[in-house]
């Protein structure tokens, strides 16, 4: 028998305790007392661990969490290798491939700019740690944006490669008058004294002092693409040599092309005058590149040595007066 079950109940009458056993019903609600308070104090309990220590999903998820955090910061670091390969690669591209096939750089701000969304990235907003996420996200898109954008130039330099023997035969590369027909080089590229005017101005080409009548000749392949007068230039040739570079030659006293002749390197296109504003019988050569004048003296590299590319350059900066 349970002991627990057994209640006594004093009899006033008979002055003693007498044995008096539950009912069910009380047995009943006894139990459900004891298992509602018990009920009641597990959860409270329960509640405080949660609360305080937290439930094992919740540190599985923190723990994947901080995994995580962990695998984003590590691509983060990588992702900043590769971008510093990338800008390695597109220094090189632009500094090295891109100068000695002649090709125009990209530039790092055009390979750096971020064409996107910002409000593609709302959405992960809403995540744990949203800023490195969203910056790794965005890092992803650059070098994706870069890749592309190298690839293509790649492409690019393959066919400068490919063009590179024609490009040569365009690239102005002679003295457009022979050397065993100058008197001297009369003036060079860069600020001079007007000869007419008497002012300092930027002399945009070089003065070649020859006898009227010597022979001009085509620097490199291309097509003529204005012969005739041209206002201070007096007769005047201009040649598109196609890449970028097109080549004037002025003052002439005649001229053997019209527009639209296609000419080749070392072809005789005129002869030396002093047409124009001049100040005596000479050729005044330019060389443009992309609409921009260049140095000439930077384009003879097929028909001077270097002793005789110095001696020009000493020649040329100890002149400071121009003939047109």
């Amino acid at each position: 028998m349970n002991r627990r079950w057994i209640h006594f109940k004093y009899n006033k009458k008979k002055g003693r305790y007498e044995r008096k056993d539950p009912s069910v019903v009380t047995r009943i609600l006894a139990v459900g007392r004891h298992l509602l308070s018990g009920t009641i104090i597990g959860a409270i309990l329960l509640y405080t661990f949660i609360f305080f220590v937290g439930s094992p999903s919740q540190w599985r998820l923190e723990k994947e969490n901080e995994l995580l955090r962990q695998r984003y910061s590590q691509l983060n670091v990588r992702l900043n290798e590769a971008l510093e390969v990338l800008d390695d690669i597109g220094e090189r591209d632009d500094n090295i491939y891109r100068v000695i096939l002649q090709g125009e750089p990209l530039g790092s701000a055009s390979r750096k700019a971020f064409v996107g969304n910002s409000q593609r990235y709302d959405s992960l907003l809403q995540l744990n740690d949203a800023d490195l996420v969203i910056t790794v996200s965005q890092k992803m898109d650059i070098i994706e944006r870069q890749l592309y954008l190298q690839t293509k130039s790649f492409d690019e330099v393959v066919e400068l490669f490919n063009t590179q023997e024609d490009r040569l035969r365009h690239i102005p590369a002679i003295q457009p008058v022979a050397d065993k027909d100058l008197k001297y080089m009369a003036s060079g590229y860069g600020w001079r004294i007007d000869p007419i005017y008497h002012l300092r101005k930027h002399h945009d080409g070089m003065d070649f002092s020859a006898e009227v009548g010597t022979d001009v000749f085509a620097t490199g392949d291309g097509r003529v693409v204005s012969a005739g007068y041209n206002k201070g230039y007096g007769l005047c040739i201009d040649i598109d040599h196609g890449y970028g570079y097109m080549t004037r030659y002025a003052h002439l006293s005649k001229k053997f092309v019209g527009v639209g002749k296609l000419v080749k390197r070392g072809d005789k296109i005129g002869l030396v005058g002093n047409t124009g504003k001049s100040t005596g019988p000479h050729l005044h050569y330019e060389v443009h590149l992309r609409g921009v004048v260049q140095n000439p003296a930077n384009y003879y590299y097929l028909d001077l040595t270097p002793e005789q590319y110095e001696a020009m350059i000493e020649k040329l900066d100890n002149i400071g007066q121009s003939m047109d």
